[in-house]
């Protein structure tokens, strides 16, 4: 267990360390007042208290990435802990906290007024397009996922079909009325009820005797069982988002954003509910090979399921917490999507408010802006659901790339440490343009041709960044 309490540790110290360092960069400003004051509205704009703010960041983001990511993510190999902890200190959780601290400092604005803001319009117009579509597509992806799980627990009657009416409908009353009525009252205990039973589980690991196989530099190979399919990079950095770093985060910052009290608040909510969601994401990754004795057992137990995660969590769960334990670790497993599904809901709403400035604190302003995303919605859920799945992973992933590179401008435009954000953004921009061309889903060509296509995306952005640092500095030489 040597390698999970180290990641942990890690973890918890890259909050206080290298997240200090992170606030210190942008430099809060604890004076000034947020747009929860400035703009309140009574359906987006309200003040909230940190902590219910930071366990409704954290039921946002979580979905079923840090569960069922990790554990898909785990067949890997060991080197889908390294994955986790770096991922998250050095790329989702400073990525989450800047794409929320600016959404602050640009009163609420949504991400692709952000990314207009320091990117330019041209891209600006393209990130509106591509975030309403993904958030869509996810709010469609988590009406899919957990009306199966419910199905399978209901009787007959109660089918599919039946359960993606019910949730789509919640999804509706959730994305039209105000963010304090329902979200802000139920969200907090579920983010809540998640946490716990993640801590049932590591209570079970250690105090039941269940041993976990070390790290070591043999475990670091791909241990996929189709290695040649699915080499390990780019593939692991795809099948783990939301643990280590994910898209969909920077379009929900910006709806806490829209409700902190305070900028010094910022670290807590934005980098602290990453990093709690990389724990999570641990503690499910170190209970599925544990549970199963190795990465193989893990593997030849999905296998014989279909490769569904779910069953690994229902199985760990009854076994480790009982019949409570485990009814509440479905419904954790069943909620996270579902409230992340209509957020993403809401914050498409709010990306195309943004976009046409239109206000939403009438409710006929808001079903004129949302009726139209859930009839697309609609018609997307006609699509199978794994299909769906594959496309959104990667188009996560591309998200969260031109966040980075969002944030890096902003930081050199600043003149701000811009190197936090650069290598990240250097790595995502090698991970996306390489998985889309070896993926099945993608071209499906050979790894050496999908690593020199990346390796090409990654050396022109660099050079174009560069490009444009020399002609910052140059313009700004003329000005002085």
């Amino acid at each position: 267990m040597i390698t999970f309490f180290v990641s942990i540790i890690l973890l918890v110290a890259g909050y206080f360390l290298y997240g200090k360092l992170v606030e210190r960069i942008f430099v809060i400003q604890p004076d000034r007042k947020t747009p929860a004051y400035t703009h309140t509205d009574g359906v987006d704009f309200v003040p909230m208290s940190w902590q219910r703010i930071f366990l409704i960041q954290f039921l946002n983001i979580a979905g079923l990435g840090p569960i069922f990511g990790a554990i898909m993510g785990v067949m890997y190999g060991h080197a889908a802990f390294l994955w986790i902890v770096f991922g998250t200190i050095f790329g989702g959780a400073v990525h989450d906290y800047f794409s929320g601290m600016l959404s602050i400092r640009n009163n609420g604005i949504s991400l692709p007024e952000i990314v207009g803001k320091y990117m330019g319009t041209g891209f600006k117009q393209f990130m509106r397009a591509f975030t309403v579509l993904l958030m869509v597509l996810v709010g469609a992806v988590f009406v899919a996922g957990p009306s199966k799980l419910l199905a399978n627990m209901t009787p007959a009657c109660m089918d599919t079909t039946v359960w993606g009416i019910i949730i789509f409908g919640y999804y509706i009353v959730a994305t039209l009325l105000p963010i304090d009525k329902l979200i802000g009252k139920i969200y907090p205990f579920f983010g809540f009820a998640i946490l716990f039973m993640a801590l049932g589980i590591v209570i079970c690991l250690i105090f039941n005797g269940w041993s976990m196989p070390e790290m070591s530099f043999s475990s670091l190979r791909n241990m996929h069982p189709e290695s040649d399919r699915y080499p390990l990079f780019p593939m692991l950095f795809i099948s783990i988002a939301c643990g280590a770093i994910s898209g969909f985060h920077a379009t929900q910052s910006p709806l806490m954003a829209r409700c902190l009290k305070n900028e010094r608040q910022g670290r807590r909510v934005f980098y602290g509910a990453m990093v709690a969601e990389g724990i999570v994401a641990l503690i499910w990754a170190a209970a599925a090979i544990s549970f199963f004795d190795s990465v193989g057992g893990l593997q030849k137990f999905l296998g014989e399921h279909g490769n569904n995660a779910a069953v690994v969590v229902d199985t760990i769960a009854h076994s480790w917490l009982g019949k409570f334990g485990g009814l509440l670790a479905i419904a954790g497993v069943i909620a996270a999507p579902v409230t992340s599904g209509d957020t993403a809901f809401r914050s498409a709403r709010l990306i195309v408010a943004d976009f046409i400035k239109y206000s939403q604190k009438s409710i006929v302003h808001r079903i004129i802006v949302a009726l139209p995303l859930f009839i697309i919605a609609l018609g997307i859920l006609q699509i199978n659901f794994d299909v769906i799945w594959r496309y959104f992973a990667w188009a996560n992933q591309t998200l969260a790339t031109a966040t980075l590179w969002t944030i890096t401008v902003y930081l050199a435009k600043e003149k701000k440490f811009y190197l936090i954000t650069l290598l990240p953004s250097l790595f995502m921009t090698m991970v996306v343009s390489t998985y889309i061309m070896i993926a099945p889903e993608g071209f499906g060509l050979s790894s050496n041709i999908g690593y020199i296509f990346g390796y090409i995306c990654t050396l022109a952005s660099l050079a174009l960044f560069i490009r444009w640092i020399r002609k910052e500095l140059k313009t700004s030489g003329i000005k002085k």
